[in-house]
């Protein structure tokens, strides 16, 4: 499928759903799950590089993925984790195509510093990079997000008492400020259920078209990320209008 031509989203957001599923279908361990995640992420970039989509978002774990699973599979995603960002700290087109990779959520209270350490140099390595994103949610509530986004506001609502609350203001201060708004989420893994999590990028999804596939993400490779960039090509989008 030619998609050069196409009608492509500048800012793809995805929630990879359906690793554990997979595995269990499979009767596997949970965590064989993950790790067949970990390449149909690489799979999948691969492909977002190759379209030059300018920034991709992808939600790595929610809170409740660390903090309420069993010690043997966090034990396991850690070590994902910190192989994942040791593998792009080497990724020459990361340096290359001058792409900056930001990691979002509350992942510094919480890892080890083996863990934090890659993660930390490969923001520090990218950060003046501008003509990509690749953004990775770790650890992430957008509930959160909100919550920490008014803390600021109101700290500068104390130096300014004229401070005027508008939509400019919310996003200044928001994890997410510097990217653009959310064209398309993909969700992979519905079957039957399709819904957000966790107020995921909700300030910056609030005109994103919604792709729900049954899908699992160890199974949604490149052919079915250009089925999802293609039901957004058709797409015509209102925006309320």
């Amino acid at each position: 499928m030619d998609m050069k031509n196409k009608n492509l989203p500048k800012h793809v957001a995805i929630i990879p759903d359906g690793n554990r599923r997979w595995a269990r279908k499979k009767d596997l361990i949970p965590w064989r799950g993950h790790y067949e995640g970990v390449k149909r992420f690489i799979e999948v970039a691969n492909k977002a590089d190759e379209l030059d989509i300018f920034c991709l978002s992808f939600w790595g774990a929610s809170a409740d993925n660390i903090l309420e699973r069993s010690k043997t599979e966090v034990t396991i995603l850690m070590e994902l984790f910190r192989i994942h960002f040791g593998r792009l700290l080497k990724n020459k087109r990361i340096f290359e195509k001058e792409i900056r990779v930001n990691i979002f959520g509350e992942w510094e209270k919480h890892f080890s510093t083996r863990v934090k350490n890659p993660m930390r140099e490969i923001i520090e390595k990218t950060k003046k990079h501008n003509k990509f994103f690749l953004n990775f949610f770790i650890m992430y509530d957008g509930r959160i997000e909100m919550v920490e986004a008014i803390k600021k506001i109101v700290d500068l609502g104390k130096k300014n008492k004229n401070l005027k609350i508008t939509q400019d203001l919310i996003k200044e201060n928001i994890y997410t400020a510097e990217l653009p708004p959310v064209d398309i989420v993909i969700r992979t893994g519905a079957e039957g259920d399709p819904h957000n999590s966790a107020g995921f990028m909700m300030w910056e999804t609030s005109y994103s078209q919604l792709y729900f596939t049954d899908v699992l993400w160890p199974d949604f490779g490149a052919e079915e990320f250009e089925k999802a960039l293609e039901n957004y090509a058709k797409r015509e989008r209102r925006k309320g209008k």
